[in-house]
This record gives structure tokens, sequence and C-alpha cells, in this order.
């Protein structure tokens, strides 16, 4: 590849980079933390996993987005002809992603501010609905490449901090890529790989990366663009998440934690006491401000498209849900309210989505009378297939764990 072509993908970098910024937020950060100091480097086998059936999953995306210029929720509405099996899957898919970007809201916008909290010694629950309102100024614009900017940059700052931190704990190499390519499962790890898996392949990112494509790309003359920008951003991602697990796995294996910030008492014979917590929480808040902005326009995105309302982000409608999701994150975590059953529910919600929407992106994408010459091959195929049953698997095992959490 030339330098001419090179920079051509560079600066097609954008969709990608925004489905990459929201699937890194709090609870992605926290899970890989969580993940490297329970079981050192043995679950980044799960964080490649993830990367893999993401990437195969958004490319499809891409695919049925520049072929057909429609979004996801206009392809499932219109894949069935019966009306009670329509009004099933249209409306338990949309109810199901729209709770769950209003459930994780709160968590997004309190994470956020977590980091900033951290140094400035102001509670998070004023400084989480001050986020809040900034986001909501934001993406009340309409502005897909103000957005996108956003996300390229705070991309950057967590590749700088989380990377950096990853080459400055000097972790064993070997038993890096062992964990890397020998997968197992160690005991008491199941929910946990579970948990890294479903932080990175986010139902709504389908969704939202169709929006985006639209917004970016012309036509197919842009197909091998918008593949780099899918391929090469969500690889970036994976690289900070496992760099998250890894740094973990190197400082703290062996501990109970809570949060990212358990990484910077480490940190300070590297850094000092004065440079391990400002690292630490300027990447933490990166991640929660991407995915506090990701997930509104994940919900917005989602029932736009199956109301197949026009005009993307500048439509009114679009921002209508974008700040009703983004309202509902500012009073819950301005007086506190941690919603734990409601949480739970979404868990569960986004347990039966997740292999759903796998099933229908796969049965749409093979429509010849859709596709075409796009549809997908028989190697595409097998790997998809491999793919959707093992996150039904998941799914499966994610709902009996969210409805025991309920019970219990």
């Amino acid at each position: 590849m030339n330098i001419s072509k090179v920079l051509n993908v560079v600066k097609a970098l954008g969709p990608g980079m925004i489905i990459t910024a929201s699937f890194i937020g709090p609870g992605t950060v926290t899970a890989m933390t969580r993940a490297g100091a329970g079981f050192g480097y043995s679950l980044l086998w799960a964080v490649l996993f993830s990367v893999i059936t993401t990437i195969v999953l958004q490319e499809m995306i891409i695919r049925l987005t520049l072929v057909t210029r429609r979004g996801l929720g206009e392809a499932i509405y219109d894949l069935f002809n019966h009306k009670v099996g329509k009004f099933l899957t249209v409306w338990i898919s949309m109810i199901a992603v729209a709770v769950g970007c209003a459930a994780y809201m709160s968590g997004d916008l309190l994470g956020t501010s977590l980091g900033l909290g951290h140094l400035l010694n102001i509670p998070t629950n004023i400084l989480a609905p001050i986020v809040g309102i900034i986001i909501f100024i934001i993406g009340i614009q309409g502005s897909y490449k103000l957005i996108e900017k956003i996300m390229i940059g705070l991309m950057v700052i967590m590749g700088l901090t989380f990377i950096t931190t990853m080459f400055l704990v000097q972790p064993n190499w070997g038993e890096v890529f062992k964990g890397m390519f020998v997968p197992t499962i160690p005991d008491g790890s199941i929910i946990m790989v579970i948990a890294l898996i479903g932080t990175t392949v986010v139902p709504y990112n389908f969704f939202l990366h169709a929006t985006t494509v639209q917004e970016r790309f012309s036509g197919m003359k842009d197909l091998k663009l918008a593949r780099w920008d899918t391929v090469i951003s969500i690889t970036i991602g994976g690289i900070i998440s496992a760099a998250i697990l890894i740094s973990a796995g190197a400082l703290i294996v062996g501990q109970e934690i809570d949060s990212v910030i358990a990484l910077a008492g480490p940190l300070v014979p590297v850094l000092g006491d004065t440079w391990a917590p400002i690292f630490i929480s300027v990447g933490l808040f990166a991640a929660g401000f991407s995915s506090a902005l990701a997930s509104p326009m994940g919900a917005a995105a989602t029932v736009s498209s199956f109301f197949k309302w026009e005009g993307g982000m500048k439509n009114t409608k679009f921002k209508i849900i974008f700040g009703t999701v983004i309202l509902i994150g500012v009073i819950t975590s301005a007086i506190g309210f941690e919603p734990l059953e409601v949480i739970l529910l979404a868990q569960a919600l986004n347990g039966i989505i997740l292999p759903l929407i796998a099933i229908l992106i796969f049965v749409i994408i093979n429509k010849k009378g859709l596709m075409g010459q796009y549809k997908n091959g028989p190697l595409m195929n097998i790997i998809a297939f491999l793919i959707v049953v093992v996150v039904s698997f998941l799914g499966v095992y994610s709902v009996v764990d969210a409805v025991s959490g309920f019970l219990a």
C-alpha cells in the first residue's frame, strides 16, 4: 500500500472509531481491570475473540448499509411478512436496546466523573450531571463531524494512557501471548468471560454503526475504506482493552478491586505520587465520556432505524430520543440512584437481544435478492455461524445469571 492510499485510509477513520470509543466505557475498563486482577493474563483470549466477533458483525453491517442505504432496523422490519412476527421482533429489539442504553447511562456518567472526582475531590453525583449537560449540548447540535472528532480525540487519549501504562509495567510477554492464544477457563471465570465479551460486542453499536456509515460514506465505492476503518479502529480498541487487562495482571493480580483507579497506587514508583493518579484518571474520564456520548446516540439510532426516520442525527426525533436518554442519566446520577434492578433487567434483555440481532444480521446478509454479489461467501458464513452459536450460548447464560441476581 503506497503513501497516498495509507493517507486515504487514515482520513476515512471515523465510524469505526465511534464504535470503538463506544464499547470502551467504564464497564469495559472495570471488567478488564477485574479480569487482570482476578485471573492474570489467562483471559486475554476472550478479548481477542470479542474483537474478531465485533469486526465480523460490524463488517456485515457496513455491507448491508452501503448496498441498501438503509439502517439495520429498517432491514429487520422488512424481513418479516407476518404482522405478528414483525411486531414482536421489532418491538422486542427496539425496547431491549433502548432500555439497555437508558439503564447504563447513569453508570456511564458516574464512571466519567469518577476520574475527575478522584483528582478534584468533588463528589461524582455533582460532576456527573454537569458531564451529562455537556454531552447533551454536543449531541443536540446534530453534527456528525463534531462527534467524530471528539471520539477520535478520546481514542487517542485512551490509547496514550492505557497502552503506555502497559509498557511501563513491563509484563511477562511470554505469559501474555500464552493467555491470548491458548484459551483457558480458570475456575470461577465464566462470568468474567461473558463480561469481557459482552462489554465489547454491544447490540446498539450495530444500529449506531449503520447510521454513522451513512453519514460518512456515500456508496459501494467506499466499501474498502469502510472496512479498513472498522478493522483498524476495532483492533485499536482491542489493544487498549487488552492493555488494561495486562496492566492489572502485572500490577494487582490477586487483589479484589472495583475500579481502574486501583492501578494508580502500583504506578506510583514508576510515575510518581503526582502523575500516577492523573494518568489513570484521565484515561478513565476519556473512556467514560466516549461511552456516555455513544449510549444516547445508540438508542436514538436504533429507534430511528426501526421507525425509518430520515435525516440521521439532524432529525428532530433523533435528538428527542438522544435528549431523553441523557435526561434519565442526569437525574439518576444526580440523586445517586443505583439502578441495580434496572441494570439487571437490561443485562437480561441484552442477553436475549445479542443472539437475536446476530441471527437476524446473518439471515439478512445472506439474502441474494437484497445483497446480490455482496452477500456472505462460504467462509464468512462459517465464521458468522460459529459466532452466532457462541453469543447465543453466552446470551442464555447471562440471562440466567441476571435472573438469578434479580431474584436473590
